[in-house]
């Protein structure tokens, strides 16, 4: 990926003054090789993306080893991205802060891993939904307590509205959907809560406690917790934007109550890497750590949950991604108009971030930082990665290989809320296939790569696959009949896949859906156009009652309502970056807009059905006129139907 992006980019790059490498008193020493590689590989994703700017810090456990900005925190102002002043809104890096502060109070004995958090709890208490399986603390920063992720309202525009932490939790307390501790769930709420506990314990505001424990001992001047930022942390705070045309728009949707998961926090480049080096002082280190003893330390960064033991799992608030034989240790943070990537080699003593102001086309600044991490991996610490060499034969071994018609059907990622965000569902699930020569396909987003939306796999395990010419795994887990009932892979172990009922499969929803809405526009085409012809002709209108013209019109209502509401989904869906916004910042006009539309729907498709029932009654119209009236009827039901399981209306 590094010389393609480098060699087919380079040309634009050059010409592109505003994502050159900015140049500051605080720049460190650049390793060797490193000044080469991030000069070539970051302006040109800025330009490849169109993202405006971005900053990027590698570090040991003593000293930054490289810092660099490049492009613009500003683009109307033209103000350059400097790794040591530019404020960035880290978004779920912060959950790194927000796992030391636990660990520091389980070091002091004032918080217990293991412990049913409502032993903590005084203003609210989780509920009992699995008597006997509580909720604890090692779930929370796992991902795997169990609850549903639901963001939608979750960011506020002005930080002045953010809703206190306690008041937030107690009022939007998610449904808990799974056991804890079986299958692990992107989970904001729940590391909202773990930051909660810390200031119950603590007696502090989470925020003046981060400031206090986090970032004054390691002199992380230019970050902060607290809603607003500080004066002297806003000044130079990046603007955020994802592009529109040919410009960028500036975004919103970066504060919010749920500050211990990232809302509101900022940081630079810089402080970041003074954070990743002290992450990087374990016993064998010779500068102690300052937050964390080496015990802590490495029970933070050592693997607490997997979905299967011969896979990459979670530690405390970090993921493991094996690279090039390399363990990784890594962490995302994605919020409209701001991506960031945090990694540590823990065998190699080395620390990276990376941080965009863009969401890029696509959203694809979520990725980019993915990619500079991988390509830093392979550049630097080349090992012996897994490429799928160790392959089963076919036939070789039946239980290693199995049947793998078993694996194949739908499956659907476990950080699924019964709300508006249920619909990227409908097209976003995985769908697995048996392909050619003893392998798997998956076709879906299971990679961050936006160019491997189909994948082919080999089997090297019981239930275990290994990416054609890649270096991600995927594993299967059955359930207590012994049939197959999630999947997962090693791109992100903080989520799974559930595989779904024929019924579930978001392919049988598209084809009913297709199948409908190609009803109702026919029908949303016929009658203007047999009206018209009607007049041309000069033919008086057939006989009827008032009530045979209010269904007809009423199924025509429908028609043009589904169409309308289609084509506005459409729209929404064509920027992701915007659409995803507007979700987090609660349903804008134009979404509520758009989902009005098929709530009107119902009320007509009602209309319509009884309509239907009462032309065949009494016999309205001809026999293909009452067919057809029938066929829009169903239409409507199946297309509301296929809708309301997506939770695409105002309900």
């Amino acid at each position: 990926m590094f010389t393609r992006v480098t060699r087919t980019l380079l040309a634009s790059v050059v010409a592109l003054g505003a994502v050159t490498a900015v140049p500051g008193a605080a720049q460190a020493a650049p390793a060797t090789g490193y000044e080469a590689f991030f000069d070539n590989l970051v302006p040109a994703q800025l330009a490849k993306y169109r993202i405006p700017g971005a900053a990027v810090v590698v570090v040991d456990g003593q000293h930054p080893l490289f810092a660099r900005g490049y492009g613009l925190a500003d683009v109307d102002t033209r103000v350059p991205v400097s790794p040591d002043r530019t404020g960035f809104f880290i978004a779920s890096n912060a959950k790194l802060w927000t796992t030391t502060a636990v660990m520091q109070l389980v070091e002091q004995g004032k918080l217990d891993l293991n412990t049913d958090v409502n032993r903590y709890l005084t203003a609210f208490k989780i509920r009992d939904s699995y008597p006997g399986q509580p909720v604890t603390l090692a779930h929370l920063l796992t991902h795997t307590s169990g609850f549903v992720d639901e963001i939608v309202g979750a960011a506020v525009r002005d930080p002045a509205d953010a809703q206190p932490l306690a008041d937030y939790l107690a009022e939007h307390q998610p449904e808990r959907v799974r056991r804890p501790g079986t299958l692990a769930s992107y989970d904001n709420y729940g590391f909202t809560l773990a930051g909660y506990l810390v200031q119950v314990v603590s007696g502090e505001p989470f925020d003046r406690y981060v400031a206090t424990h986090l970032l004054q001992p390691l002199g992380m001047s230019g970050s902060t917790a607290s809603q607003p930022p500080t004066a002297a942390v806003n000044a130079t705070l990046a603007q955020g934007y994802r592009p529109q045309d040919d410009r960028q728009v500036r975004v919103q949707g970066q504060y919010g109550p749920m500050v211990p998961t990232g809302a509101g926090v900022v940081s630079t480049a810089t402080d970041m890497g003074r954070f990743l080096s002290d992450q990087l002082r374990t016993s064998t280190s010779p500068i102690q750590p300052q937050l964390l003893d080496p015990t802590a330390l490495r029970q933070m960064q050592t693997r607490q949950f997997s979905h299967d033991p011969q896979l990459p799992g979670m530690a405390f608030g970090w993921q493991e991604h094996p690279r090039d034989g390399q363990l990784v240790l890594a962490k995302d943070g994605d919020v409209p108009g701001f991506h960031s990537n945090a990694a540590l080699l823990p065998d190699k003593g080395i620390g990276i971030f990376v941080v965009y102001n863009g969401d890029g086309v696509d959203g694809t600044a979520s990725w980019a930082g993915k990619e500079v991490v991988d390509e830093f991996v392979g550049s630097f610490f080349p090992g012996a990665a897994t490429t799928g060499g160790n392959a089963v034969a076919a036939g070789q071994d039946p239980e290693v290989a199995g049947s793998l018609n078993q694996y194949e059907g739908d499956y659907r990622v476990t950080r699924t809320a019964e709300d508006l965000t249920k619909a990227a569902a409908l097209m976003s699930s995985v769908s697995v296939e048996v392909g050619p020569d003893n392998t798997l396909t998956t076709r879906g987003p299971l990679s961050p790569d936006p160019d491997k939306v189909t994948q082919h796999w080999t089997p090297i395990g019981p239930r275990l696959f290994q990416e054609r010419g890649g270096q991600d795994q995927l594993g299967f887990r059955v359930d207590g009949d012994g049939q197959i009932a999630a999947l997962f892979d090693t791109s992100n172990p903080t989520i799974a896949y559930q595989r779904l009922a024929w019924w579930q499969s978001p392919t049988l929803h598209q084809v009913l859906l297709v199948g409908a809405l190609t009803v109702l526009l026919v029908t949303l085409l016929y009658y203007p156009i047999a009206v018209l012809v009607r007049l041309l002709r000069r033919r008086s209108p057939a006989a009827g009652t008032r009530w045979s013209t209010t269904a007809r019109l009423a199924a025509w209502i429908t028609a043009a309502l589904a169409t309308a509401f289609t084509a506005g989904l459409a729209v929404l869906f064509s920027d992701g970056n915007r659409l995803q916004e507007s979700i987090l910042l609660g349903k804008s006009p134009v979404v509520i807009t758009v989902l009005a539309m098929s709530t009107t729907a119902v009320v007509t498709a009602a209309a319509t059905i009884t309509g239907t029932v009462a032309a065949w009654r009494r016999g309205w119209w001809t026999l293909p006129g009452r067919l057809h009236h029938t066929a829009v009827s169903l239409a409507a039901v199946v297309f509301l139907g296929v809708v309301s399981i997506y939770h695409l209306t105002l309900a």
